[in-house]
């Protein structure tokens, strides 16, 4: 019986198995499927009288459906099929003739420009004969190479639309990035750079942080990931700070804020006992406000609020997030972070006492600031206390065991999966620019982070006419962010390569990004952070033939280079271009790289001949960025890189995602030749992941996203979790993002040929 489908401008057209047969013939072109194993089941997902887009979509779904360890290429072939869909939809959606090519760069981008949906800046900086020849450098085969999760979260959330239709293709957003780039770069230089900047993220080496792919062409967009703030014990410096989270989220970054020097629940306000209601109501508000300014519609809004161990507040921040106690008291959407110092850790390990004061209290009578201090310094500071708060001299005070108070920490961490950790003694020793400040807490993610200090929050003064708030002195943090995608890097060339790009890409939009705050922008100027950080650790060791338990040396070696590589990429461009504003007085000028001078490399590193070199070279023309590598999650990144997370091993070598539209099916890349070099997080003990962790930390300049997995099904136990986390801080771990739990009994790129994919007569 002969079945009709509906075209999408109404039509009938009769269905043709001949047709559907090549079209699966095209798109399992290089993969070693049989490509008509999807007509198997046929009936199930063809009625009669169905559209062709929805024929499309069915088809699309069965193809993803055979995805499996055996033949992981079926998420591939689903994805190219996702792509063909958003060719029509964007022939349609820009009213482009039928059957004209997908790509016509110079035409989209008057188009773009025209509606808004570009900024202006591509046509004002480049000349109609630059754009015609970056036009000639799109290559549409890079398009076929996402597997279906990577394509979905491309088209959801990455692509610009016009109304509610996506009117951009993923060719016209990588090289209209590439565009606004190296749009200050040196005229003779500029294009090469574009073409170079073009296919490295084409080509899915180098994955830019969520706000460069996101913002970066659109009007007004924020590039910057990552921010830190902090507040001043005063209510106009708590209300300032709570605006500059609004106006970061809304511009689509995560923000991190620290929360020591306000006072605690019962500090006297005014002189007056008991009128403070400590540092949870001002969480609350910040956890509001994370829900009511979102980014940009994309994501929610994303605060970490952080607060150093000896807060008195510090016992209810670590029941913020927990189901039992009073509700008033809980802040659900806010990730907590605790900030440890070196004193509370060796006081858990003699099964002393540890000290929680109020800040206020402690200002007010002995002029410290604690949360400005850090090693020696807070160590006397902390002491003197001690002292005075055991003769009684202390209004607002409480000694608890040093043990119990991580044992509440880790509690808190199998319930809830925070707080996070961040070392600060460690976070600072490495710091290079301790000449000029100090670390108070991290970013969202844990893996970015720098000298913040609140602003001075002056008297309202009169302005032509307005009431204008004064605040100065300020600094908050600010990060861009991308990752070199190691599952497709083949040789130390093409690393280095891919690191000096990173490198360039990440400074060069340091001079043309929006901050949203204004000592965000001091920031930039004074220290010119970037963070160049690392997916797909688990799929290059596979590639490899390197079992993850095994790769402590092949990582330490492999990271080393990538140090090396960005470094000395850093200081090319500052021979170029100068050094970061604060660098004079900075661990860089007096020598000292990572935190050891050139004696430690000599004696340490794989390459000190290398290392001499830069050594040398770094005396002569400094370094343009004071931080340069920070390693992020990249947990919805990496799908679109079709690699696996971040540095961490795989949860799983097979797991379907599950979510409102239905469930996804994925597997890592290199799965159907190497399943046995796969090993799963979930089945490696915590510390080994540790001592890997810590050979990468060793290299990198800032920090590391590090997410604790723990299989209560493997006998794990209190003291597991306790040795895991001694373990991190003995090893100069910085910071401790996420810990993951798997309840007892509880579930818990492909290579591709240059090829040419027709339209069919089905999408």
């Amino acid at each position: 019986m002969a079945l009709n489908l509906i075209k999408r401008g109404g039509a009938v057209q009769e269905f043709s198995i001949f047709k559907l047969q090549k079209l699966l013939t095209d798109v399992c072109r290089g993969f070693p499927l049989d490509s008509q194993k999807p007509l198997l089941n046929l009936d199930e997902y063809i009625k009669d009288g169905m559209t062709t887009a929805d024929l499309f979509n069915a088809l699309t779904m069965n193809v993803l459906s055979l995805t499996s360890v055996e033949e992981p290429e079926w998420k591939n072939v689903a994805g190219r099929l996702k792509m063909l869909a958003l060719y029509k939809q964007v022939s349609l959606a820009r009213n482009m003739p039928k059957n004209e090519p997908p790509y016509d760069y110079v035409s989209f981008l008057k188009y773009a420009v025209n509606n808004g949906i570009y900024s202006t800046v591509i046509a004002e900086k480049y000349t109609t004969e630059e754009i015609a020849e970056a036009a000639s450098f799109i290559n549409p085969d890079f398009d076929f190479v996402y597997d279906y999760a990577g394509a979905n979260l491309l088209l959801k959330r990455y692509l610009c639309e016009y109304g509610d239709k996506i009117v951009e293709l993923p060719q016209d957003m990588f090289l209209s990035i590439a565009l606004l780039i190296e749009q200050d770069e040196d005229k003779a230089a500029r294009m090469a750079k574009v073409k170079d900047t073009y296919e490295k993220l084409a080509d899915r080496k180098i994955s830019l942080g969520t706000p460069l792919l996101m913002n970066l062409r659109r009007p007004n967009g924020n590039l910057s990931s990552c921010f830190i703030t902090a507040m001043e014990d005063t209510r106009e410096s708590i209300f300032y700070v709570i605006d500059q989270v609004s106006s970061i989220s809304k511009f689509g970054g995560g923000v991190g804020v620290n929360i020591s020097r306000v006072r605690a629940k019962g500090a006297r306000i005014k002189g007056i006992k008991n009128s403070s209601g400590g540092v949870i109501p001002w969480i609350r508000i910040l956890n509001d406000t994370a829900v009511a300014v979102n980014q940009q519609g994309k994501r929610k809004g994303a605060v970490t609020v952080s607060l150093d161990m000896w807060h008195l507040d510090i016992e209810d921040f670590l029941e913020l997030r927990t189901e039992n106690g009073d509700q008033r008291m809980k802040a659900y959407d806010i990730f907590p972070q605790v900030v440890v110092p070196d004193l509370f850790m060796q006081k858990v390990e003699n099964n002393e006492d540890w000290l929680m004061v109020d800040p206020h209290e402690v200002r007010a009578k002995y002029g410290i600031e604690l949360a400005d201090l850090w090693g020696k310094e807070f160590e006397k500071a902390y002491n003197q206390l001690y002292l005075e708060a055991s003769f009684g001299k202390l209004e607002l005070f409480k000694f608890y065991p040093a043990k119990e108070l991580l044992k509440k920490i880790m509690r808190s961490q199998i319930e809830t999966g925070m707080p996070y950790i961040a070392f600060k003694d460690t976070l600072n020793r490495y710091n290079p620019n301790k000449h000029d400040g100090v670390i108070v807490g991290t970013n969202l993610c844990t893996e970015s982070h720098s000298n913040v200090r609140p602003s001075h929050i002056g008297e309202d003064v009169l302005e032509n006419g307005r009431v204008v708030r004064t605040a100065e002195g300020g600094l908050v943090h600010v990060c861009n962010l991308v990752s070199i995608n190691l599952a497709n890097i083949e040789s130390d060339a093409e690393l280095e390569s891919v690191c000096e790009t990173s490198v360039r890409l990440l400074d060069n939009a340091i001079d043309f990004t929006r901050v949203p705050v204004l000592e965000g922008q001091e920031h930039n100027k004074r220290y010119r952070t970037i963070g160049v950080g690392a997916m797909g650790l688990a799929d290059m060791l596979a590639k490899n033939n390197i079992p993850y338990i095994l790769s402590a040396d092949y990582v330490d070696e492999l990271f080393e280079k990538i140090a090396l590589y960005n470094i000395r990429a850093s200081v090319k461009l500052a021979k170029e271009k100068g050094t970061f504003g604060a660098y004079e007085g900075s661990d860089w000028s007096r020598g000292i790289i990572l935190g050891h001078d050139q004696i430690w490399f000599n004696k340490n590193a794989k390459y000190p001949e290398a290392w001499n070199e830069l050594f040398a070279d770094l005396q002569k023309y400094g370094i343009r960025n004071s931080q340069i590598a920070a390693i992020a999650p990249n947990t919805s990144s990496s799908l679109i890189q079709g690699c696996s997370a971040s540095v961490l091993p795989v949860y799983s070598k097979f797991f379907v995602e599950t979510h409102g539209k239905g469930s996804i099916p994925n597997c890592p890349p290199y799965i159907r030749d190497k399943f046995w070099f796969y090993q799963e997080n979930r089945n490696i003990s915590q510390e080994t992941v540790v001592d890997i962790m810590a050979r990468i930390n060793k290299w990198i300049d800032t920090g590391i996203s590090i997410e604790l997995m723990y299989n209560l099904n493997r006998n794990i136990r209190a003291k597991d979790i306790y040795n895991t986390i001694m373990s991190a801080w003995k090893k100069d771990i910085k910071t401790l993002y996420y810990t993951r739990t798997i309840q007892k009994d509880g579930s818990s790129p492909v290579s591709y040929t240059h090829l040419t994919l027709p339209t069919t007569p089905y999408v």
